[in-house]
């Protein structure tokens, strides 16, 4: 039986709703898989295809579809946030959805935790350009200052060769060194997070 539910939200500059395919959805799916071997279970959001309106509120009004993403976040046990690598960075869309995180700072609970305190995050990275410990560096601070808590090696990432056109979602085979990665990013998330769930951080 599942005890452990997990959110991800594909922040890929594709719409899923013209069927591009995504090798940012590519690797989601295998942190999924090797999530699943540990009692997780989940879903997928291509964030591009919401209207996740800017700004640094929970709810930024009328048509903002935020609040609905937020709900599933925070319902969920483990948090993988997806992001090709543009210009070196995250993409803008990864960046829109860790500034509407940003609200989580002003909603604490009466133990001064905030919406996120017990919760962990995988961030997955793909690209054909440098950039991959920087994405990771730079979501991974964002992530942990609006209090979700970082696994050991929860970091997955494949880049391949500089100014090709060849994707993560067109290589036949998982690499051995990227497969292993994925495994135990998703051995020490459902780990944590199970300790977690049994026993939240105590709070102020």
């Amino acid at each position: 039986m599942a005890d452990l539910k997990a959110f991800a939200l594909n922040c890929s500059l594709k719409s899923g709703a013209e069927q591009e395919s995504s090798s940012t959805d590519k690797m989601i799916d295998d942190i999924f898989a090797a999530l699943a071997k540990h009692g997780v279970v989940g879903e997928t959001v291509r964030a591009v295809d919401q209207n996740i309106l800017p700004g640094v509120l929970s709810d930024m009004g009328q048509g903002d579809d935020w609040p609905r993403l937020r709900e599933k976040i925070v319902q969920s046990d483990i948090f993988i946030l997806g992001t090709p690598i543009w210009l070196g960075q995250p993409s803008s869309v990864a960046k829109r959805v860790l500034e509407r995180m940003d609200a989580f700072l002003g909603e604490t609970d009466d133990k001064g935790r905030m919406p996120a305190a017990g919760k962990v995050a995988i961030v997955a990275v793909v690209g054909n350009e440098d950039g991959a410990h920087h994405c990771h560096a730079a979501c991974f601070q964002a992530l942990n200052d609006v209090g979700f808590t970082i696994p050991a090696n929860a970091g997955c990432y494949w880049v391949g060769e500089a100014m090709q056109s060849k994707d993560y979602k067109d290589l036949d085979e998982i690499p051995e060194s990227i497969d292993q990665t994925i495994k135990m990013a998703a051995s020490d998330a459902a780990h944590l997070a199970r300790l977690l769930k049994d026993s939240n951080y105590p709070g102020l």
